[in-house]
């Protein structure tokens, strides 16, 4: 059965949109904007678990270069494709925020290489159930992908504004983030498309230049980092594998999935190509293996970034060799920290303006998406009205769930998880079970 209503792609002159290679003029500053938004993300998981378990610089630094070095491969991976695995789509994969709170816990208790052990048992089952999810993709309508790929992005809203208000930056950080904002919706309407396609690095750029006299702008990174150095797995230890770990991270990696099959199938929708069966399988596999590769190397569950979900659609690029390449520079940067550090100096404010658009377009990509269900049917509305709340909850109140175990919490923690749990759970109990006049389909 059909999981999402093909987009009719119109008649193309040559290779599809997402096989098109732009010229190496436009492939460079396109790939820039994806690396540029997906940068604070990447170094953002392994900064705050070295944190967390009190690592020096020297090791936070590796476990940011290990994280980077993983997340370039898997992009290549994913959108490239290499027989069996790879979506062959422009998606950006990163290290996920859903396995901080298992991983600062897993390290304080059973130490590093037990993360890495239970990362790399967790890559392996996606490997093994990535085809049972494929053939399970029908119980993912619209219905249920929207309302999860809705709740992607607007849960993640708050880490921009975290970006942008961090540091005690006051009025002028908000005015700098307003500002960055302003000019992604100017250069979207005035500039012709060819410039459109910018937005989001002309609106970085121009943002840098202005904090620059407003006081918001440390380059003071680029200095002390070294020029060229070399991520060492071995720095932690070979991986342990503990049960408990790899239970905890195991739930970590299901929600990994649910998210992954959300993003694959919205990208596959806005660039009219890859939002079937075959393709989400394609992906997962690329998911388990770069997980595998991560914790191998001394790094956490990679995962698709919804960031890149927003960017496709703000931009209208899609093609998946600009994402490729942007893989290939944060290999790059993970070899050559002073060009990290460069990338890591954008304020932010600015990039917090800049998150506050990805991550609000992706919402309205879930939007968009379940507007395919029929809301008039009330078992429908009834499950996008509880799947929303509950996912809601962790956002609003973050200690809701603390009275219950922390094995219990790592689900209920992530509104996302708690979002996929309960739109899935609704429509297969109003739509899959019982008499079959209440298996009527969600209009399409």
């Amino acid at each position: 059965m059909a999981v999402v209503e093909h987009a009719v792609a119109p008649a193309h002159q040559g290779p599809h949109p997402v096989d098109a290679r732009p010229p190496l003029r436009r492939l460079v500053p396109l790939s820039m904007q994806h690396l540029l938004v997906a940068y604070a993300g990447m170094a953002t998981m392994p900064l705050l678990v070295g944190t967390a378990l009190h690592l020096p610089e020297d090791r936070i630094r590796l476990l940011i270069s290990a994280n980077l070095l993983v997340s370039g491969v898997a992009t290549v991976l994913q959108s490239m494709g290499l027989k069996w695995f790879g979506a062959r789509l422009p998606i950006v994969m990163g290290s996920t925020f859903t396995a901080i709170t298992p991983a600062i816990l897993i390290g304080q208790e059973h130490g590093l290489a037990a993360v890495f052990g239970a990362t790399v048992v967790s890559g392996l089952v996606t490997l093994a159930i990535a085809p049972w999810f494929g053939r399970c993709l029908h119980l993912f309508p619209p219905l249920v992908t929207g309302t999860v790929i809705a709740v992607i992005g607007f849960s993640l809203v708050p880490s921009a504004a975290g970006l942008v208000t961090g540091d005690g930056r006051g009025g002028k950080g908000l005015a700098l983030a307003a500002a960055t904002v302003l000019l992604v919706v100017v250069v979207e309407r005035v500039a012709p498309p060819a410039l459109a396609r910018f937005s989001v690095l002309v609106a970085m750029a121009v943002g840098t230049v202005a904090a620059l006299p407003l006081g918001l702008f440390d380059g003071s990174g680029v200095a002390d980092a070294r020029v060229v150095t070399a991520p060492d797995p071995t720095a932690f230890g070979a991986p342990t594998f503990v049960v408990p770990a790899i239970a905890a991270m195991l739930v970590v990696q299901l929600v990994n999935m649910v998210e992954s099959v959300g993003d694959t199938l919205a990208v596959g929708q806005i660039v009219g190509r890859g939002d079937d069966a075959p393709t989400v399988v394609r992906a997962l596999r690329a998911d388990g293996a770069a997980t595998v590769l991560s914790g191998a190397l001394a790094s956490f569950p990679i995962v698709t970034f919804g960031q890149s979900v927003g960017l496709v659609s703000v931009t209208r690029v899609k093609s998946r060799h600009v994402v490729a390449l942007s893989g290939v520079l944060m290999v790059v940067l993970a070899f050559v920290p002073v060009l990290g550090a460069a990338v890591a100096a954008v304020p932010g404010p600015v990039l917090g303006g800049v998150s506050l658009v990805m991550f609000g377009t992706v919402g309205a990509v879930g939007l968009r998406i379940l507007a395919r269900a029929d809301l008039t049917e009330p078992r429908n509305l009834l499950t996008v009205a509880l799947a929303f709340a509950l996912g809601m909850i962790p956002l609003g109140a973050p200690d809701f769930y603390a009275p219950l175990p922390s094995y219990v919490r790592t689900v209920l923690d992530s509104g996302i998880a708690v979002t996929g749990i309960v739109a899935f759970l609704l429509n297969l109990l109003f739509h899959h079970t019982g008499p079959a006049r209440l298996r009527k389909e969600p209009a399409r």
